[in-house]
C-alpha cells in the first residue's frame, strides 16, 4: 500500500537527536525520505539513518547560524534529491537562567541565542524556500514551544524568542501561501537532554504538575510533526500545542 508521503522528501534540521529523530522516524514512516542534519552529531545522524523505515536517506551537516551552510544544504538537496516538500526547524539551545536574574542575560549571550533560535530558522526557511515552492505542496513546521505563550521557560529570552517563531510562523503563512504551508508545534516539558540540568528526578517531579500525569517524549512531539504533513492539510499558521495540558 503507498504509504501517504510517499514520493516526498522531509529535510528535518537538527534531526540528529532529540525531537529531531523523532520527527525523522515519523515522517520515514509515513514514506519520505529524509534529509537529517547534524552539527557536531555525526554518528547519532548515521546510526538515526540505519534506523528510519524506507531507503534514500541522507545525513548532511548544517550548521544554522552560517546561512552559506544552509544554501549549500538546499543545493546539496536539490542536486541529490531533486526536491524539498517538508522543511522541519528543530535545531536549537537553551541554558537555565532564574526568571529574575536579569544580569545573567548578557548582550552576547541574548544575541547568540536570537542567532540560533529565530535567526537560523529563518535563513533555513529563505534557503529553502525555492524548493518548497516549486513543489506545490510545501510545508515548514518550526518546533515553538508553550514557553512562547505563557513567558515562562528555561530562560527569558528563550521564552521571548520562541514568541517570535510563532509570529514568524504566522507571518510566513500569509507570505507563502498557497504553495506553503507554515504550522509550530509547541511542547511542553520533553523527556531529552535539551535543556541542561533537567535529569530523570527533574522531569519525576514535574509529572503530577500536568493534566496527564506524564512529561512528553520525544516520539509524541514527533507524532504531531508528522500529522502536519499527513492529517491537518487544511491547516497554516497554526499553532499545535502537545503539552499534555500543562498549560491549563
Amino acid at each position: 500500500m503507498t504509504k501517504i508521503l510517499s514520493g516526498k522528501t522531509a529535510v528535518v534540521i537538527g534531526g540528529s537527536g532529540g525531537i529531531g529523530a523523532a520527527a525523522a522516524q515519523a515522517l520515514a514512516a509515513e514514506g519520505a525520505t529524509v534529509v537529517v542534519t547534524w552539527r557536531s552529531g555525526e554518528a547519532a545522524a548515521t546510526a538515526l539513518l540505519a534506523t528510519l523505515p524506507g531507503t534514500g536517506h541522507l545525513a548532511r551537516r548544517a550548521v544554522v547560524e552560517d546561512s552559506s551552510s544552509l544554501n549549500a544544504l538546499a543545493a546539496d538537496v536539490e542536486r541529490t534529491l531533486g526536491r524539498c516538500d517538508i522543511l522541519v526547524n528543530t535545531a536549537g539551545y537553551t541554558r537555565p537562567i532564574p526568571i529574575g536574574d536579569l544580569d545573567a542575560l548578557t548582550d552576547e549571550f541574548i544575541d547568540d541565542m536570537f542567532k540560533v533560535n529565530w535567526r537560523g530558522q529563518f535563513a533555513a526557511i529563505r534557503a529553502f524556500a525555492p524548493l518548497l515552492k516549486s513543489s506545490g505542496d510545501g510545508l515548514i513546521v518550526n518546533v515553538s514551544s508553550i514557553a512562547g505563550l505563557s513567558g515562562v521557560g528555561s530562560n527569558l529570552a528563550y521564552a521571548a524568542i520562541k514568541a517570535g517563531i510563532d509570529t514568524m510562523t504566522k507571518s510566513l503563512a500569509r507570505a507563502l501561501a498557497p504553495a506553503v504551508r507554515v504550522m509550530s508545534v509547541s511542547p511542553g516539558v520533553v523527556a531529552t537532554d535539551f535543556v541542561p540540568g533537567r535529569d530523570a528526578a527533574a522531569l519525576e517531579k514535574v509529572a503530577p504538575t500536568i493534566p496527564l500525569k506524564r512529561v512528553a517524549t520525544a516520539e509524541d512531539v514527533g507524532r504531531a510533526i508528522s500529522a502536519c504533513a499527513t492529517h491537518l492539510t487544511y491547516s497554516t499558521g497554526s499553532l499545535i500545542v502537545v503539552d499534555g495540558g500543562r498549560a491549563l
